[in-house]
């Protein structure tokens, strides 16, 4: 669809495999794994070893310090992400009519899912009157956006989808046709999680969602024919969207475009994704269409790649089905074989490395793909990353409840 041209000015994150962009890209670049033995609480009673914690995370260096034990941790990463993007983009701070034009959608599938399970247990304990007065705050989902917008005084459109794991690409494609459409001019838009706890991966467990494997080297492994499950990450992505005169008028350096967004459901079930990956056929060719480009157009695909036995298969046939013979010839990697899967903040961190993949010609690859299974028959880029020439990336991510999101990407 025509429109006005949307343009990414800043991008920023914290997730296990770095505390900024810089960092993360280097690791993801040479295939560094950020999954490791839990520290977060003690798991010997408890199935999960592993999962992809953010490490030496140090809020108080972009977030005040008598504000930090106010604010749940997934809210003190998008804050964190944003921080850093709007350094990036040269928009620390708007006023007037800027302000007014600049807008934030960040997605979080749970929001404070700890402070809930902590705060539980007091009130338990003494009384549920006693709970603390920032709980509802510090646990509800949109106050990760709200958090943005008040810190950097963003008064446009303020919104938080929830839409589980394709809720961080939901966040950039809605933020996307927002500027697009003549909305905002300026949005900062992603996806932050933070619910590694004993009740989050306990109730995954239960599931039999999550990887049990007994190594990091072993634990999330997309597309390889011993994978067996998920492994939970936490952290956040943000970009910073704008309309491209905007930017251009005031000297922006453009790291990337938006060009293309597709969402729908499944509408098949509450965990699972259809078999034969229609949602996502329809959902891809979607975002094609909106970006105004043939599948032959696509040079990359970052995928969902969960390392589940469901989604894996499914969505390498949705590809199939989306690009036909040409999909053999169209790499497709997994970062959450490095990073977990962030749930509400992969789309938006997995945004990030597909920006940055056009930038810098760079595919990131597939870590722990040994074993290809007999399904899973496309060019995974296993172990090593790729240097090349790519014009326009496409992002995946397929959510429980059915909800499925994509995005096109083009190079600056």
């Amino acid at each position: 669809m025509k429109g006005r041209s949307v343009v990414i000015t800043g991008l920023g994150t914290v997730n296990p495999t770095g505390n900024s962009v810089e960092e993360s890209w280097k690791n993801i670049c040479e295939g560094h794994i950020g999954i490791g033995p839990i520290t977060s609480y003690d798991t010997s009673d408890m199935k999960v070893k592993y999962a992809g914690e953010v490490k030496d995370f140090h809020p108080e260096k972009r977030i005040d310090k008598r504000e930090i034990r106010h604010i749940d941790r997934f809210s003190q990463f998008a804050l964190y992400s944003a921080a850093e993007a709007l350094e990036m983009a040269g928009l620390a701070s708007l006023s007037g009519d800027d302000a007014k034009r600049a807008g934030v959608i960040v997605s979080s599938g749970i929001g404070g899912l700890n402070i809930i399970a902590g705060e539980q247990m007091k009130g338990t304990e003494k009384g549920f009157d006693r709970v603390s007065p920032f709980f509802i705050p510090m646990a509800i989902a949109n106050m990760a956006a709200a958090r943005i917008a008040i810190a950097h005084g963003l008064k446009g459109m303020c919104s938080c989808p929830v839409t589980a794991c394709a809720g961080g690409t939901n966040a950039v494609g809605d933020a996307f046709h927002r500027i697009r459409d003549g909305y905002e001019d300026i949005m900062v838009c992603g996806g932050t999680e933070a619910c590694i706890g004993k009740l989050g991966i306990g109730g995954f467990t239960s599931m039999k969602a999550l990887s049990e494997a007994d190594s990091p080297e072993k634990a999330c492994i997309p597309f390889d024919r011993d994978r067996s499950g998920f492994v939970m990450g936490e952290g956040c992505g943000i970009l910073v969207l704008e309309e491209r005169s905007h930017a251009e008028k005031r000297g922006a350096e453009i790291l990337g475009e938006v060009v293309g967004y597709g969402a729908n459901c499944d509408a098949y079930h509450i965990t699972a994704p259809d078999p034969e990956g229609r949602g996502a056929v329809d959902c891809m060719k979607q975002a094609i269409a909106d970006a105004g480009i043939e599948p032959k157009d696509i040079d990359y695909i970052n995928a969902h790649g969960t390392s589940t036995k469901l989604n894996d298969v499914g969505e390498t046939k949705a590809i199939h089905e989306v690009f036909g013979e040409e999909a053999f010839n169209i790499p497709v990697s997994s970062t959450k074989s490095m990073t977990g899967h962030l749930l509400g903040g992969a789309g938006g961190v997995e945004a990030v490395f597909s920006v940055l993949a056009l930038k810098d010609g760079f595919i990131p690859p597939t870590v722990g793909l040994h074993n290809p299974d007999p399904e899973c028959d496309l060019d995974y880029v296993p172990n090593t990353g790729r240097k090349t020439v790519l014009h326009y990336a496409l992002s995946n991510s397929l959510g429980f409840g059915g909800h499925n999101a994509c995005l096109v990407f083009k190079k600056a």
